[in-house]
């Protein structure tokens, strides 16, 4: 005897919406539909779902800002991310070189006494000196990221003397010490952006902000430079590859 057909599940439209919100987005995040998004038709026969549905998906990626609707000229995309790799040790210059040039806008470059936690993972003793760097970065004259650097001494000393509006400090940190740099740690959160950061990186108060911290060492193990790093959410996606472990 053929086992029971499964009872549908009735589910709000709004969850379907979201459901199809969701995959939307990563297609147009992935580049797809260039030459604007199918009718709303087509879009409901592909997800299975009403066109009031589909209707109500496109109005959420709407008030996203991703797309532009108009009676006569269709969907279209108005916004594309910038994709951002987790599974290599690049900084932002080289991570965005397909996209454009990425330029630094230098806002503090200064020896400071280190707070505690940032002292502790530095492996440096409490109170002691590091070179702290803040850089606006831009990509195309956007502004992407507010970022906060923190130095060992004997390194960022020496990175000072070079141009920071066009340098990125993971490359100089190489060329300074002739090592490598070998791994990072890093914590990535959303966070809601504060006025001042909302004001320097030209996005409403309270706008979703991606926020990493990362602890980056050379290939001998010692840790050299810990950031503090706001990124846009509305303009930067993060990808990376994984892999299930034995564990």
């Amino acid at each position: 005897m053929p086992p029971p057909e499964p009872t549908p599940i009735r589910r709000p439209r709004a969850d379907q919406a979201r459901q199809v919100a969701d995959v939307l987005r990563h297609q147009i995040f992935d580049g797809a539909y260039a030459q604007g998004l199918p009718a709303e038709g087509e879009l409901a026969a592909e997800f299975f779902v009403s066109r009031n549905t589909v209707r109500e998906a496109l109005g959420v990626l709407k008030n996203e800002g991703l797309i532009d609707r108009g009676t006569k000229v269709g969907t279209h995309v108005t916004v594309r991310k910038y994709d951002h790799g987790l599974d290599a040790l690049v900084g932002l210059k080289e991570t965005f070189k397909d996209y454009g040039e990425v330029r630094n806008e230098v806002r503090a470059v200064l020896q400071l006494a280190a707070p505690p936690a940032v002292a502790r993972k530095l492996n440096l003793e409490p109170g002691a000196q590091v070179v702290f760097i803040e850089r606006l970065r831009y990509l195309a004259e956007l502004p992407l990221s507010l970022d906060l650097t923190y130095l060992v001494p004997d390194i960022g000393e020496q990175v000072m003397a070079y141009p920071l509006e066009t340098n990125d400090v993971f490359t100089l940190i190489e060329q300074v010490t002739g090592q490598r740099l070998g791994t990072a740690t890093i914590a990535l959160e959303a966070v809601s952006a504060d006025p001042h950061s909302a004001a320097t990186l030209a996005v409403p108060d309270g706008a979703a902000l991606l926020m990493a911290e990362r602890l980056t060492s050379l290939d001998d193990g010692r840790p050299v430079d810990l950031e503090y790093i706001r990124m846009r959410g509305d303009r930067i996606t993060m990808r990376g590859n994984l892999t299930r472990s034995d564990t």
